[in-house]
């Protein structure tokens, strides 16, 4: 028995179903729509938080951490790369919040366009009733950015997007840069604290010993939270990638309709053709090389 999720899918490949005249032409772009952001209260909310909260981890790690300490190779050392990662990751966030996902244009389902595809007898198209467009296969609508977005994994809040095969790379990269200054943080708040207890409290820190119990305290559990987090959705990442299954297409167990690749050619899809340091830059736009071209027509 098919689940409810395959059902609205069967309904909306009849061919009876699609009403190109329902929908008007899509709208000419104008200047102030090149930029993509989604303008939902609670996804720029999130979007703030996790900037907040990298800077905090920022003024504990400096302040109270490496500032005092008694080796300046160990504090700069430390500083260096605690700060390179933070940096990453909050490029990361930027990119995957301001980068398009893979909307499909609004409003095509219009009868040029489908003529335009030159459909034989049997093709069928089906389009999305929310956003009247022509939908390609793997392409989900999502109601928080009110767009069919192809080859969609989910809308996550923290990014204020969806997650999509244009901006899948810098999710990623945001999950590891977070997950690795998170399990930074907690190692230098766990030498820290070894150095405060064999030495006096009052020469440990610029501040007063509880407030830097506190601080410390906070960014802990901050760490080992986001750690967790972080970790977890990294992974899931990588194995949804590796699988070439979405996280929409595995939760409503969707039937696989699209041609088996190896995972390394799955992960050179997402990062780019061919393999180098800029899978780990979140400035670098990955070249999709021979990845396939999505479809219309199904």
């Amino acid at each position: 028995m098919k689940s409810p999720a395959h059902r609205t899918r069967d309904i909306e490949r009849q061919a009876g179903y699609l009403k190109p005249e329902h929908c008007a032409p899509p709208p000419p772009r104008t200047g102030s729509e090149t930029m993509w952001f989604i303008r939902d209260g609670c996804g720029i909310v999130c979007g703030i938080i996790t900037w907040f909260l990298v800077f905090y981890a920022e003024f504990v790690v400096v302040f109270v951490i490496l500032l005092p300490a008694k080796s300046v190779v160990y504090s700069l050392f430390n500083g260096v790369i605690f700060n390179s990662l933070a940096f990453l990751a909050l490029a990361s966030h930027a990119k995957a919040m301001c980068t398009d996902p893979g909307a499909v244009p609004k409003g095509n389902a219009t009868k040029e366009f489908i003529e335009s595809l030159q459909l034989k007898p049997g093709q069928v198209v089906y389009k999305c009733p929310k956003c009247c467009s022509i939908k390609p296969d793997r392409a989900h609508h999502c109601s928080v950015c009110k767009r069919c977005i192809k080859k969609m994994d989910h809308h996550c809040p923290w990014v204020n997007n969806c997650v999509g095969e244009n901006n899948q790379k810098y999710f990623v990269l945001f999950t590891m840069y977070i997950a690795l200054i998170s399990l930074h943080a907690l190692i230098l708040v766990a030498f820290h604290f070894v150095f405060c207890i064999e030495e006096d409290w009052t020469k440990c820190s610029n501040f007063s010993p509880p407030a830097t119990v506190i601080l410390l305290i906070l960014l802990c559990f901050e760490g080992l939270l986001f750690l967790i987090f972080t970790a977890v959705m990294f992974g899931t990442q990588v194995h949804s990638i590796c699988t070439d299954e979405t996280g929409i297409e595995q939760l409503k167990k969707e039937e696989r309709r699209w041609a088996k690749k190896s995972k390394w050619l799955n992960m050179k899809v997402v990062f780019g053709h061919p393999f180098s340091i800029s899978w780990l830059s979140p400035f670098a736009t990955p070249d999709h090389g021979k990845a396939d071209v999505y479809q219309y027509i199904v």
